[in-house]
């Protein structure tokens, strides 16, 4: 059934994602703060929910994904262009997901299916960049003159690499393996 809370709470972030793109952009931090929280909030419930419930579909576990790129992409790429997020890290997370997706269309074409499956590098990275935006809305409300150290930047940079090359090796292990059933 599409139609079950955690597909519902999954929704419910895209839904807030244009409130929360307005809020950057208007320099309403508290607003963004709020509704990236709510977000962050529907993101942990909808997969327990789902897991405890045994409510987990399809559509959910593409949706989940999506909704989380969405959101990430969308707040690397505001925060960038007002100057709340370094470039190189903006470049970095848009680069993997790039090649990510790219390489998940070629897999699709070349084994009929869609396979969501997704790493814990992938999980750890996507969870890193959530925290560096929580982290900068919440320099940005209470503008202290505190700075995000370099490091967490770094880090979340790398891991989103270290994922992003997972990806590759996993797609090519998928194609690799499938190129040898045709042959067969």
């Amino acid at each position: 059934m599409v139609a079950n809370l955690p597909n519902l709470l999954t929704l419910t972030r895209i839904f807030l994602l244009p409130f929360f793109a307005a809020s950057l952009i208007y320099s309403e931090y508290h607003y963004a703060l709020g509704l990236f929280l709510v977000a962050s909030i529907t993101d942990l419930l909808d997969g327990y929910i789902a897991r405890i419930t045994d409510q987990m579909t399809y559509f959910g576990r593409i949706l989940d994904p999506v909704a989380d790129k969405f959101f990430l992409i969308t707040s690397f790429i505001l925060m960038t262009a007002y100057g709340l997020m370094p470039k190189w890290l903006t470049i970095i997370v848009i680069s993997k997901d790039a090649i990510v997706i790219t390489g998940s269309i070629i897999l699709y074409f070349v084994t009929n299916r869609l396979t969501v499956e997704p790493s814990a590098w992938g999980k750890w990275a996507s969870g890193c960049q959530f925290i560096l935006i929580g982290l900068e809305l919440l320099v940005l409300n209470f503008q202290n003159g505190i700075a995000i150290p370099f490091i967490l930047h770094a880090l979340v940079a790398l891991l989103t690499a270290i994922a992003g090359i997972h990806y590759v090796h996993m797609g090519l292990k998928v194609a690799n393996a499938e190129s040898g059933k045709s042959t067969e």
